[in-house]
């Protein structure tokens, strides 16, 4: 292996999965020596790389624009042109705008034989039955998720019952048929699902529920399955 594939073979170790990594980890990684590892860190930062930490205590790559752009095999490359082409269909109206332009990003920036291979990308994505319209701004509601703001709007559910809820937005979910938010509702004191096309009249509140999202994320995900478990074994019996 020449040492500019090795470089780069590295900072796509440095890149994939959780940090600090150790010099040991990335010398099995590479199937080369904890020395050599040390070696090419050094000439990374040479060429500019942000790369914390050191001997001992592992490393950090700092993703910076001086660094060389991030390559992608075929195979990866296959999905993520079907991922956001599947966005461009579900998606609410920004999501699928954003997954368009990183497509014709993607397009720019590839070697000509990948960006060939993405124009002529052998998977697809197509639905003859779309998820019914969002009735809000999904943008809104998505920004509210990361900052952790408690949202209020008034609800439809299938029954045809209006209410008004209130509730800390924890996850957005693109199903076949609907998209749905996965919320805490502070009316009924308990997890709640509602599908973004029976929300009406939402508004972003300046309470916060900050730093409670992932946990009540990991419980309610933890209550679905423990419930689709039990609907299954029950079903069997």
């Amino acid at each position: 292996m020449s040492r500019t594939a090795r470089l780069f073979q590295l900072m796509q170790a440095l890149r994939s999965g959780p940090s600090p990594k150790t010099s040991a980890q990335l010398a099995q990684d590479l199937g080369v020596s904890a020395r050599t590892v040390h070696r090419d860190i050094d000439a990374l930062r040479g060429l500019g790389a942000v790369i914390d930490g050191e001997a001992g205590f592992g490393f950090t790559l700092i993703e910076d624009a001086t660094l060389p752009p991030l390559g992608f095999t075929d195979d990866e490359l296959e999905a993520l042109v079907l991922g956001l082409r599947e966005v461009q269909l579900i998606g609410d109206p920004a999501l699928s705008d954003a997954a368009g332009a990183a497509l014709r990003k993607l397009q720019g920036r590839l070697p000509h034989r990948q960006s060939h291979r993405l124009s002529h990308a052998v998977l697809t994505a197509t639905r003859f039955d779309r998820p019914a319209a969002p009735s809000i701004e999904v943008a809104d509601l998505r920004q509210a998720t990361w900052d952790e703001r408690v949202v209020e709007f008034d609800y439809t559910d299938a029954k045809g019952d209006d209410t008004q809820r209130r509730v800390s937005p924890l996850s957005i979910v693109y199903m076949d048929h609907a998209s749905v938010l996965l919320s805490w509702c502070h009316l009924r004191r308990d997890f709640r699902v509602f599908r973004l096309d029976r929300m009406r009249a939402m508004s972003v509140t300046q309470d916060s529920f900050r730093p409670n999202r992932v946990p009540l994320l990991r419980e309610a995900l933890a209550k679905i399955r423990a419930e689709r478990e039990a609907k299954d074994q029950e079903s069997q019996s």
